[in-house]
């Protein structure tokens, strides 16, 4: 329980990674900007708030918010944080981080359908369709890490990188910028979505939350934003050694996810989005890079480096 306050602020460093990406977005774009906790004024603004609930919805549109944060919470245990373990680490976690990431996308999609609304169900098809591009490359990527450390935990995967330093420096890049891929698809940022329009054609997850409103939209934005934190930590797990101690790992770990947030804004206004019909090939990336740190990791045990 003593990495019980590390497991609370990675929690509740959501609502500033947005905050941070919207700022450097804004400073790129030679505007002041929102302020950096404009997420948590906007988080508190909506709880305080009333609902309206479309009669033609059931219990499943109501579950779906809690839900979602639900998931988002579990999954946070089994990510380690650089310098410390995590709350719960065992055999098979990346698996379980995968399903709980899996439960939250289903819930989102049927609560989506559950409105009747044809227009929500086209965010629902197209939410489900590039999920399912993602998940084979996070299991080739991780599956991939495990054979060569023989453990398949997050923990011991990122604590005994049993590959040659030759090796290590690719291995690691090509993972990070995975990683930072299934960030933005899993987080609906650019290019693959905008989460500030409201265009039929472009729309992906901002379709599915739209008749929600109250403390239930503030649920479901929360748990985008820390969708996109468990990403940016794994990516710190991957480029922060493990052997340092917990103050150091806080810091590094402050950093890591300061740039991360700031990369997200950077890639926002530096490319535009990729239409639609072009997203299923940017996704195929993952599977790319993912089958390359496979062939690297199968190469350097060969090879010896």
């Amino acid at each position: 329980m003593s990495h019980l306050p590390g497991y609370l602020v990675l929690l509740a460093a959501s609502v500033l990674f947005t905050g941070v990406a919207g700022r450097v977005k804004a400073w790129w774009a030679g505007r002041r900007g929102a302020p950096l906790l404009q997420e948590v004024f906007d988080l508190r603004k909506l709880v305080r708030k009333g609902e309206v609930i479309s009669r033609t919805t059931s219990f499943v549109f109501r579950l779906n918010p809690p839900v979602q944060v639900a998931a988002v919470a579990f999954a946070a245990l089994l990510v380690p944080l650089p310098g410390q373990p995590s709350l719960l680490h065992i055999p098979g976690d990346f698996v379980l981080f995968t399903y709980a990431f899996g439960l939250a996308k289903f819930m989102a999609v049927i609560a989506a359908l559950d409105t009747g609304s044809s227009f929500e169900g086209m965010g629902a098809s197209r939410e489900a369709a590039f999920s399912t591009l993602v998940e084979p490359a996070f299991f080739i990527l991780l599956g991939s890490l495990a054979l060569v450390t023989g453990r398949t935990s997050f923990e011991a995967i990122f604590a005994r990188p049993h590959y040659g330093i030759g090796s290590a420096v690719l291995v690691k890049a090509l993972a990070a910028l995975s990683f930072f891929i299934m960030l933005l698809v899993e987080g609906s940022r650019g290019p693959v979505d905008d989460p500030t329009t409201h265009l039929e054609l472009t729309m992906i997850h901002e379709v599915m939350i739209l008749d929600y409103s109250g403390p239930d939209l503030a649920f479901l934005l929360y748990a985008a934003g820390a969708k996109m934190v468990l990403f940016a930590v794994l990516i710190a797990d991957l480029l922060i050694p493990s052997t340092i101690g917990p103050a150091a790992g806080a810091l590094l770990l402050g950093a890591a996810l300061g740039l991360t947030a700031a990369a997200v804004g950077l890639v926002e206004s530096l490319t535009a989005r990729i239409r639609m019909t072009h997203v299923p090939q940017f996704v195929f990336l993952l599977t790319a890079l993912a089958l390359t740190v496979f062939a690297v990791l199968l190469f350097s045990l060969r090879r010896g480096f």
